[in-house]
């Protein structure tokens, strides 16, 4: 959709709008009659459908000022608040098997990509090597990745659209399936022969001292989240602006989500850490709802029509990912938690691989928050493979 024949166009209606969309997903979801759905599909998968459905309809613009500020400016945000629930020393009790089926889940992507151009390698534009290498930056570490492999290899402005319509379609489609998947979870750990010992001490663990910690929020609770995210936030994208960009992959907002990140991690040690007793990781989760509508609103779903082959190409290579996961998993008697967060974290990154974590096994948040961000810290170069793998299929079989 053109922004100029929408229905709504200026930025604040827009973030009015979409603060709405996710307001009513929760409303509905509280409702009796919609409990059942709501348990297979959460609120999350309707707070990023309704704006794509809104954009498809005319509603909503497919771009929109808003849409970037919400990216800059909540998502490191929403970082540093949800991190400041962050046990470390938990966390690293799931060190191997969390670290195996993220890094396994990052092969996954990297093999699949040429396997699947391979295949459509007959229909695919020219260049799509390079499509193929941006969009691989977002499934192995999020959107900043993505733009900073886009800036780094010259992908063409006009292989965007495509690419960000693959990324959402089926990246969320994806997630969705997932998380539609979550109440198998006893029937795979059985047929993995997963040893959960581990995983639900430390699940109640964390959600032990989060409960310890719980009180009503006051305002002096809020005004020092919000000042505290926000001032953060700002403070670290100034920062990157003035370091380099590192051969064009590591970019001034990559910068951002590393410092934001690491200031989080930083303040759970200290006393700061208590505004989490007050909610802290709610507020931030809120950031990140807000940044899934809207970057639901960014993909007409009339784009699909256009761009079938990057679709086709989008769903093979997540199946291939997919399938080297369950493979893993088996291999190492995995938990299906760490198969849907380890797949999550890197497909999705930072926005959603916290929440599929959080369905999965309530209190865990964190452990998907610090699994995608290891992909974002690592993610450009797996992404340069993939683009080198992608040129050197297309440039050999066609």
């Amino acid at each position: 959709m053109s922004e100029n024949v929408t229905l709504i166009s200026d930025p604040t209606t827009i973030f009015i709008y979409l603060t709405g969309a996710v307001a009513f997903v929760f409303i509905l979801s509280e409702v009796k009659q919609l409990k059942k759905l709501f348990h297979y599909l959460p609120p999350v998968i309707w707070a990023y459908f309704v704006p794509m459905i809104s954009t498809t309809l005319g509603i909503l613009p497919d771009s929109s000022p808003v849409y970037s500020w919400i990216t800059r400016y909540l998502l490191p945000f929403s970082l540093i608040l949800m991190l400041l629930s962050a046990n470390l020393p938990e966390i690293i009790k799931l060190g191997k098997t969390a670290l195996t089926m993220m890094l396994a889940g990052t092969f996954g992507i990297v093999i699949g990509a040429p396997i699947a151009l391979a295949l459509f390698l007959n229909w695919a534009p020219e260049g799509i090597w390079k499509g193929m290498g941006m969009l691989s930056g977002s499934w192995i570490g999020g959107t900043a990745n993505m733009m900073a492999i886009a800036e780094g290899i010259g992908t063409p402005a006009a292989m965007y659209g495509p690419v960000i319509v693959v990324d959402t379609v089926v990246g969320y489609g994806w997630m969705g399936l997932i998380i539609a998947f979550s109440g198998f979870q006893a029937k795979f750990d059985k047929w993995t022969g997963a040893d959960r010992t581990v995983l639900d001490k430390v699940r109640d663990n964390l959600k032990k001292v989060q409960e310890s910690r719980g009180k009503p929020i006051t305002l002096r609770d809020l005004s020092l989240m919000l000042g505290l995210g926000f001032t953060g936030s700002y403070l670290f994208l100034r920062l990157g602006e003035f370091l380099p960009n590192i051969g064009g992959i590591v970019s001034a907002f990559t910068w951002t989500v590393i410092f934001a990140s690491l200031f989080g991690v930083a303040l759970s040690f200290t006393k700061v850490s208590r505004l989490e007793d007050a909610g802290a990781s709610k507020v931030g989760y809120m950031g990140l709802y807000l940044l899934l509508a809207s970057v639901g609103a960014r993909a007409d779903l009339a784009m699909i029509l256009e761009s079938p082959v990057f679709v086709g190409i989008g769903i093979v290579w997540l199946l291939v990912h997919g399938t080297v996961l369950l493979v893993t998993a088996k291999l190492i008697k995995a938990p299906m938690f760490f198969f849907a967060v380890g797949s999550q974290a890197n497909v999705g990154g930072t926005a959603s691989a916290p929440v599929v974590a959080e369905v999965y096994s309530p209190s865990m948040a964190p452990v998907g928050l610090m699994m995608a961000i290891l992909g974002n810290i690592i993610g450009v170069y797996p992404g340069l493979l993939v683009a080198w793998l992608c040129r050197m299929v297309e440039t050999t079989l066609r």
